[in-house]
């Protein structure tokens, strides 16, 4: 009779044990797989490897991903939008660099048989390159995408000897490329380049094509944190102006 007592009580034991262990499984996990499809998805068009700059769009380039619809800005690409977007786009060139998987905009890509440079250049820009040496150029740390103030050094007769004038021309200028190099990535530490090309208004074209033929150009690295900030003329560059007086030349300038 005792061992019926005890089974009993064994076997009851072991139903409370299963009836706890049921009642404390998670929640179905069907529900939120069942909510997750239910979210609208639409095709957007995305790299499917990594694109550097300057290179020419190909088949197996771009690929179709799937994004909540809701959350695609409007600059993306989308199948419903450009159903043909995949051989469209065949031919264009990368602007920007762009990594695998990451969505295309129309800005970073640009269409037609210009160069790598043009493709850079936003309209109404200038590229106009000035020559420069490893101390004219913060030891040759400056790459293309830096920001540079862009100056000018002087050099006239006052007397028996020689003064140096030096002045800012412009502020915030863009560096396009040095040299040859017009890639956004900074893999070098320096690049010592001969020439630099800065991207101009057609004003600030002007501005530094003077300027180098009366003097010496030379580039200040600015902070990346300056780069939202508008390129100007310094307003207080004045202009120079060579004056021939009894047959000897000076220079003069004027505000």
């Amino acid at each position: 009779m005792l061992r019926i007592i005890i089974l009993m009580v064994a076997i009851g034991s072991g139903g409370l044990a299963g009836w706890l262990a049921l009642s404390m499984q998670p929640a179905d996990t069907a529900a939120p797989a069942a909510l997750a499809s239910s979210i609208p998805m639409e095709d957007v068009l995305v790299a499917s490897i990594d694109l550097p700059q300057g290179h020419t769009i190909d088949e197996g380039n771009l690929s179709w991903q799937s994004w909540p619809k809701d959350s695609i800005p409007p600059g993306f690409v989308s199948r419903k939008s450009k159903p043909d977007a995949l051989t469209g786009l065949k031919g264009a060139v990368v602007r920007n660099h762009l990594v695998a998987g990451e969505p295309i905009r129309e800005e970073k890509l640009v269409r037609g048989s210009s160069g790598l440079l043009a493709a850079l250049l936003p309209a109404g820009k200038r590229a106009v390159a000035i020559r420069v040496s490893a101390e004219s150029t913060a030891g040759g740390f400056i790459l293309p995408n830096d920001r540079v103030d862009v100056l000018q050094t002087l050099t006239r007769q006052a007397g028996n000897q020689n003064e140096n004038l030096s002045r800012t021309l412009l502020v915030n200028i863009r560096v396009l490329a040095v040299d040859q190099k017009a890639d956004e990535t900074k893999s070098d530490a320096a690049v010592i380049g001969k020439t630099v090309t800065l991207e101009l208004s057609p004003d600030q074209t002007e501005i530094v094509a003077s300027g180098q033929a009366t003097g010496a150009l030379s580039l200040a690295l600015r902070s990346a944190a300056d780069a939202g900030e508008a390129a100007l003329v310094k307003s207080d560059a004045g202009s120079t102006v060579r004056i021939l007086r009894a047959g000897r030349s000076e220079l003069v300038r004027t505000q």
